[in-house]
């Protein structure tokens, strides 16, 4: 059963089985086949099923662990004579204790190796659809897992014969793709006495579950063929569970265990069996297809129904053909369910008819999207777009079907309207009332009123302007022949109100045809919202078909790596040293490679910034020696056009002041020089000091290195030896304190980074606070050199004031003039110079850090590199003894990544294929609708043309 509410599906689903019932047996004829009733109840089962199959030599308590699944203490039956009791697959579907919306069903299959069944060829079969329907298999044995109860499961050896993924005819190897929709694997062994030891220490289930299964070294072929089964097991179900039960209760109790109460039952089976059931209802995943589509229990029954009928037929069950065939009958019934939604909710609006074609089209769009969403949720492989397709031909049809009933209730409406409205003009007529001088006015001035007061009403009407067209066509009879009897009327002014009758029916059918145009242009919008809905749904349906198989090839691809890895665990201790011993030359190797052009660049860097110092004094000393000519002579030509006016009478003070100028100029020229060489000196003192921190934080980072690798080295041979023992866990363990070991100490170096960069900084700082201190200092001396100079420029004001006063002044003001260009040339300068090296030493700075960085990264993906390279040559050296077996694993990893990339790009070109025809769609029916729409009009306009030929510029005006 199912309902919509605001375009979400939900379903409900009131499935109660208080039994299972026979799912998959054999006819008359000794062939396969599906029961219809069970059919017929995962029909009703739409939500995501947990399938859970337990398979298992006959008379080894299979039955029992599925009814502790079910919560039922009986249900599945329980033989207790040496026959076999369960026949086929019997099926029990619940609702799962723990997931919300799923149902758990689990299949209780028929025991393997009855000897009266006499065909070996059924067992397989079994134990194949058990394989190819569940999420989980559980695989039910008594005693220990020893290598006899390992070959007693040589139907895993045979699965690759059986199954096929691919539909091709070609003979190719297809077994690794199993893996991407195999079960999970349980090991449930029943009636364990030993002790789970191994050498003398305790190790858990799951581990003893992996010494069972692991390869011995070797090519021969006793070897050969105890490894075969083991290997089988590890590529088909690399997820693995065990769980070993004690026996449940004293031998004589056996035979009607599922009758004893919990507490005749022994509590430590009773663990184990709560344990057990846990671990299912918790980590069993919802059963999926090979493209990770989720199956359903409608699903489920469709599979089923192929696979047991391929068998029948005698052929190899393929994935591929099943997937597709289950993908037609879903797609199907996909198209019925949004269909089906579709209209339910239109027959409800239905019941509202006549409404505005706006509100219709509004609820046609939303309807539509939620129907396309129905369609979506339950679609699968529709790559093509033919169901999408036939799914909105369908609905386009049923939308045209609603718009006409829509138009011909709007139609009774109308006509209901227009008829209670004309009732009194009706009887007025009748009467003959406008069969009098005056009766065409007093008939025009009602039969406006009533178009007056129709308008108001039946304005939202969508026939509105249609019904009043032939109305007012029906009333011009009427009308014609009121004004031919109307005898106060002259033939002129008669023929004048014919021509404005003729002119308001043509202006009635131009607004009816606007009217059709507006609907036709709404429904034309509505197509492209309707396109462009169904564009974004399709994309987003393939985004999660893209998403879907992205996560079941990286389940595939981590599957491959883990069984890669357990091989490459079995290492050998005479190459693990030698190739411990390569990777540690190719570090100290990598190291002062990797080195080398650091401090070659850092020598070469020393005497640029030596040079680049050099430079700059020069630099400096040649414009200090520019400008101070370039002041002399300046000076030297005010002192001699001073000298030309003193020498009439003061030629003595003269040459005084101007010794004292001189001596004022020298001595602050001198001062400045010894400013800037101290401020030359200190910066080359910083840079060297730079210099010699870099060399510093050089050697320490070598040290560190060092005494890292050492550390490292110590962790590698540490896991080596216990690799060698098969500590996996503990070997994990330190591999993770390895990876904690390189990250700390790589952050520790970055620390120390840090920390150097910033007392750099903050030595750059204390400079630039220095210079900042100098500067003004040298701003001191200048204001006390004007000062003096002031005061000698004032006393020879006062020597001048007699009989030069005017010149003086000039002279005065000129010389101040140039002081103050010098001085604030001699500032902007010096600021110049002081940014210009403050931002060069910054730059430098940054391309020290940024290289070193560099140098530290390149460093590490080189040495990361090494160590890969290492590695693969060390797997490479350990594939020795299962050379061919990890070629296989290689080839099957290489095909695995090639077909997802085929996948993806054919993926990526159906979808443009399907965006570029539904593009080509859209454009034909917006041309198509755009030609009837220029018909009609054309239509229309002849129409006009020959009904009133000459009221034409009448009806313009």
């Amino acid at each position: 059963m199912h309902s919509w509410q605001n375009g979400t599906t939900v379903i409900v689903c009131e499935l109660r089985m208080d039994k299972p019932v026979c799912f998959i047996d054999t006819d008359s004829a000794g062939k396969l086949c599906v029961q219809q009733s069970a059919l017929q109840i995962l029909e009703q089962i739409q939500q995501p099923v947990v399938v859970v199959a337990v398979v298992g030599l006959y008379r080894t308590g299979k039955s029992y662990l599925m009814n502790r699944l079910a919560g039922k203490q009986t249900g599945f039956a329980l033989g207790s004579t040496i026959e076999s009791k369960t026949k086929g697959i019997w099926m029990w579907c619940v609702s799962h204790p723990t997931k919300a919306g799923t149902t758990l069903v689990l299949l209780d299959t028929e025991g393997l190796g009855d000897v009266d069944k006499g065909d070996p060829k059924h067992d397989t079969n079994i134990f194949s659809l058990a394989v190819l329907l569940s999420s989980t298999l559980v695989y039910n044995s008594r005693g220990t897992i020893d290598n006899k109860a390992v070959m007693e499961l040589q139907y895993v050896t045979e699965l690759s014969e059986c199954i096929k993924v691919k539909s091709s005819d070609e003979d190719v190897d297809d077994s690794s793709e199993f893996v991407k929709f195999f079960p999970s694997f349980i090991w449930a062994v029943r009636d364990f006495t030993l002790e789970l030891k191994i050498d003398g220490k305790d190790v858990t289930e799951d581990e003893y579950l992996d010494f069972a299964l692991k390869l011995k070294p070797g090519t021969s072929r006793s070897v050969m063929e105890y490894n075969f089964p083991r290997e089988c097991i590890q590529k088909f179900f690399p997820s693995r569970k065990c769980f070993t039960f004690p026996f449940p209760t004293a031998p004589e109790n056996m035979s009607h265990l599922g009758s004893l109460a919990s507490a005749d039952i022994s509590s430590e089976f009773l663990k184990v069996t709560d344990h057990f059931c846990k671990f299912v209802f918790h980590d069993s995943c919802v059963k999926r297809l090979k493209d990770g589509h989720t199956v359903t229990g409608r699903v489920l029954g469709h599979l089923a129904k192929t696979y047991v009928d391929t068998i029948s037929s005698g052929a190899v069950p393929c994935l591929e053909n099943a997937v597709i065939a289950m993908a037609t009958i879903e797609n199907k019934a996909a198209v019925k369910e949004g269909l089906q939604v579709y209209q339910s909710e239109m027959e409800k609006l239905k019941d509202s008819f006549p409404l505005e074609l706006k509100d219709v089209s509004s609820e046609h769009q939303h309807l539509s999207s939620t129907a396309k969403q129905a369609f979506m949720k339950c679609s699968f492989k529709d790559t093509d777009g033919k169901y999408l397709q036939s799914l909105e031909e369908k609905i386009n049809k049923l939308f045209d079907e609603y718009l006409c009933q829509n138009k011909q209730a709007s139609k009774k409406r109308c006509e209901e309207i227009l008829s209670s409205l004309s009732a009194p003009m009706m009887e007025k007529l009748e009467q003959g009332f406008y069969a009098k001088p005056g009766g065409y006015d007093l008939f025009c001035k009602d039969l406006e009123d009533i178009v007056k007061q129709y308008i108001s009403q039946a304005k939202k009407e969508v026939k509105a302007e249609e019904v009043l067209e032939e109305f007012l066509k029906q009333k011009s009879l009427d009308s014609e022949a009121i004004l031919q009897t109307d005898k106060k009327l002259t033939e002129k002014e008669k023929k004048i109100k014919k021509e404005k009758e003729k002119a308001a029916l043509l202006k009635q059918e131009i607004k009816a045809g606007d009217e059709k145009q507006r609907q036709l242009e709404e429904k034309m919008e509505a197509e492209r919202r309707r396109n462009e809905e169904r564009m974004r749904q399709m994309k987003e349906k393939m985004e999660e078909e893209m998403r879907l198989q992205r996560e079941e090839a990286e389940r595939a691809m981590d599957s491959k790596l883990r069984e890669q890895a357990d091989l490459l665990e079995k290492s050998f201790k005479e190459k693990a040293n030698r190739m411990r011993q390569e990777i540690e030359e190719l570090k100290r190797w990598s190291y002062e490679e990797r080195m080398r052009p650091l401090k070659e660049k850092m020598e070469a860097e020393r005497p640029s910034n030596k040079e680049m110092m050099r430079q700059m004094k020069e630099k400096m000393d040649e414009e200090l020696r520019l400008q101070r000519e370039e002041n002399e002579r300046a000076m030297d030509l005010k002192l001699r056009e001073q000298a030309d006016l003193l020498e009439k009478g003061f030629k003595e003070k003269a040459d005084r002041m101007r010794q004292e100028i001189e001596e004022l100029k020298r001595r602050s020229t001198e001062e400045r020089m010894r400013q800037v060489k101290e401020k030359m000196e200190a910066e080359r003192l910083s840079n060297e000091e730079t210099m010699r921190q870099l060399e510093k934080m050089d050697e320490e980072l070598r040290l560190q290195r060092e005494e890292n690798e050492c550390a490292m080295d110590s962790k590698l041979r540490e896991q080596a030896d216990l690799l060698q023992k098969g500590f996996k866990e503990k070997a994990e363990r330190m591999r993770q304190e390895n990876e904690e070991f390189k990250r700390q100490s790589y952050e520790e170096r970055m620390r120390q980074l840090k920390e150097k960069m910033e007392a750099k900084r903050l030595c750059n700082e204390e400079t630039m606070r220095q210079l900042e201190k100098m500067d003004e200092e040298m701003r001191l001396q200048r204001d006390e050199a004007e000062r003096t100079m002031n005061r000698k420029l004032r006393e020879q004001a006062d020597l001048l004031e007699k009989g030069f006063k005017e010149k003086a002044d000039r002279m005065r003001q000129e010389i101040k003039e140039f002081k103050r260009r010098c001085n604030e040339e001699r500032m902007r300068q010096l600021k110049e110079k002081m940014e210009a090296e403050r931002q060069s030493n910054e730059e430098r700075m940054r391309q020290i850090k940024e290289n070193m960085d560099e140098e530290l990264r390149l460093q590490r993906e080189e040495n990361e590199r090494a160590m890969d390279r290492k590695l693969r040559k060390q797997a490479d050296l350990l594939e020795k003894g299962f050379k061919e077996k990890a070629d296989r694993m290689g080839q099957e990893i290489e095909e695995f990544k090639r077909r997802s990339a085929e996948a993806e790009t054919n993926r990526a070109r159906e979808f443009a294929v399907i965006l570029e025809n539904s593009k080509q769609i859209h454009e034909e029916f917006m041309a198509m609708m755009m030609q009837q729409h220029r018909k009609n009009m054309m239509a229309l306009k002849e129409k006009k043309s020959i009904q009133n030929p000459e009221a034409g510029p009448c009806c313009i005006m």
